[in-house]
């Protein structure tokens, strides 16, 4: 997996912000964070339990957001 960014018009800084959202946008940053120490099975396990956590509310939170505006309309 490599990425390759083309400097054109010897514009290095257009060329600098184009690697950087390719980078972001590829994920690389976050799994380095992710693989930079050894972490247990049971901690991944709990981790990913925790996001699903926080997911499900926010998405609860946000639906009833929805529904509360749609009632206060008459059509």
């Amino acid at each position: 997996m490599s990425i390759k960014v083309v400097v054109k018009n010897n514009n290095y800084e257009k060329a600098i912000s184009i690697f950087k959202r390719k980078v972001k946008d590829a994920g690389i940053l976050y799994e380095l964070r992710e693989r930079e120490f050894y972490k247990k099975p049971s901690a991944v396990k709990k981790e990913m339990k925790n996001k699903a956590k926080a997911r499900n509310y926010w998405k609860k939170v946000k639906l009833l957001e929805e529904d509360s505006r749609n009632r206060g309309r008459k059509f």
